[in-house]
């Protein structure tokens, strides 16, 4: 650690008072204390593990009671056809009864699937319970606990990532599948790639068949698909048919985002080839990649899940402990994790860490410095630790030779610095 120690200013009044206030704030910290335990925290980490799968589970169940609906409509018209006298009815009893058969097979499968998916839902579920079960305060080392634990944070990173197929395989190979969300990503892969592929049918679809949820967190989504599909159709100079559909789709959209849709349809005067940069930009392809970006976004907050990676926002919990001032400069040890530049960049974003206390580590035996092992400083400003110094000037007759600079001195030359 690159140091120099100037002579220690006298220590500032007022010791004892932080002593008092410690003391008077003792009972508070003990009553925090007693409340929180290691479990506590762990679940305050694990929601979305829980949550995940209980809000696919009700986004089933209201599928179900729409289809079970919508079939049991069909059913009861069907059976008013059948009971009506032989004058009124449109066909044949006979012919009447068979097609009332059919459909009544034909809802028993369909609410037979979804009683399947929905146990194999609920058993995620009781799996995941078990899981955070396993976890236990009292034992040190939970190590195939936290391997599980890295595996699903691992394989959610890989699933945001769109690496679907790699997922499975991996989920398969660590026996993790019932604790990893595959499924509920599948759900989305046919949105993303068709939005990749510049088509927005998959995704309307999608909006829906969840309106009710997308209205209640008041989404932007289906505006956006709408203003693309308007774009898109002005790009091959289809004027016509744009403006028919704005009228049909854009025009209920007018109260709510009226700049907007001011601002989307004066395309039709500008039109795809202008040089104007505030409407040129509309007809960008990356703007295909910020409605990806825009779905997944939708999607997490649907089912409950944190808006970046898991691995990433556990990274950055731990970089930003280590985030100091120095480290931008490029000033960290090569064991820092911060002297990478991928760390670096992810850890840019971060505040510097608050520490009250600095820590000195010795450069040579990488151990902290402190009473036990308290730093020397050489004549030319630079600080080790007593016990690396010490081990040098036996090897060397008494004779200490700084490894940054080369600098030798004799053992009696050093100067004890104090920690306060």
């Amino acid at each position: 650690m690159d140091m120099i120690i100037d002579p220690p200013a006298p220590a500032a009044g007022g010791a004892g008072e932080a002593s008092s206030i410690n003391n008077g704030g003792g009972e508070e910290q003990k009553e925090t204390k007693k409340k929180k335990t290691p479990v506590t925290e762990i679940m305050k980490l694990e929601l979305q593990l829980l949550r995940v799968p209980v809000e696919h589970l009700k986004k089933t169940l209201r599928s179900t009671q729409r289809t079970a609906e919508k079939e049991l409509s069909a059913v009861l018209a069907d059976i008013s056809s059948v009971a009506a006298p032989p004058a009124a009815a449109a066909a044949p009893p006979v012919s009447s009864l068979t097609n009332l058969v059919c459909r009544l097979h034909g809802m028993k499968r369909k609410l037979e699937d979804f009683t399947r998916s929905e146990a194999g839902q609920v058993q995620r579920c009781r799996a995941r319970i078990d899981h955070l079960e396993e976890f236990s305060p009292q034992c040190q080392c939970n190590s195939n606990w936290n391997s599980t634990r890295l595996n699903r944070i691992i394989l959610d990173y890989m699933l945001r990532m769109s690496y679907y197929d790699s997922a499975s395989l991996f989920a398969d190979s660590a026996n993790i599948r019932e604790l990893v969300d595959i499924d509920v990503f599948i759900e989305a892969r046919e949105v993303v790639e068709s939005l990749q592929n510049k088509k927005v049918a998959p995704a309307l679809a999608w909006c829906a068949e969840n309106k009710s949820r997308l209205k209640k967190t008041k989404s932007k989504l289906e505006f956006l698909l709408r203003l693309q599909e308007f774009i898109e159709m002005v790009k091959v100079n289809d004027y016509l048919k744009a403006i028919a559909y704005a009228r049909k789709y854009l025009a209920p959209w007018g109260p709510t985002y009226t700049k907007e849709l001011q601002h989307v349809t004066a395309t039709l005067a500008f039109k795809s080839g202008t040089n104007c940069t505030t409407y040129k930009v509309l007809f960008d392809a990356c703007r295909w990649d910020y409605l990806v970006d825009e779905f997944k976004q939708e999607f997490c907050k649907m089912f409950g899940m944190t808006l970046e990676p898991l691995l990433q926002i556990y990274l950055q919990a731990g970089l930003s402990a280590l985030k100091t001032p120095s480290c931008p400069q490029g000033q960290c040890p090569i064991e820092d994790p911060l002297s990478q530049v991928t760390f670096m960049r992810l850890a840019d974003p971060l505040p510097f860490s608050k520490q009250h206390h600095s820590k000195l580590v010795c450069f040579i035996t990488k151990e902290l410095m402190d009473t036990e092992n308290p730093p020397l400083v050489l004549p030319n400003g630079y600080v080790y630790s007593s016990k690396a110094l010490e081990e040098m000037a036996k090897n060397n007759s008494g004779k200490i030779t700084c490894p940054r600079t080369g600098f030798e001195c004799s053992f009696s030359d050093l100067t004890k610095a104090f920690i306060s």
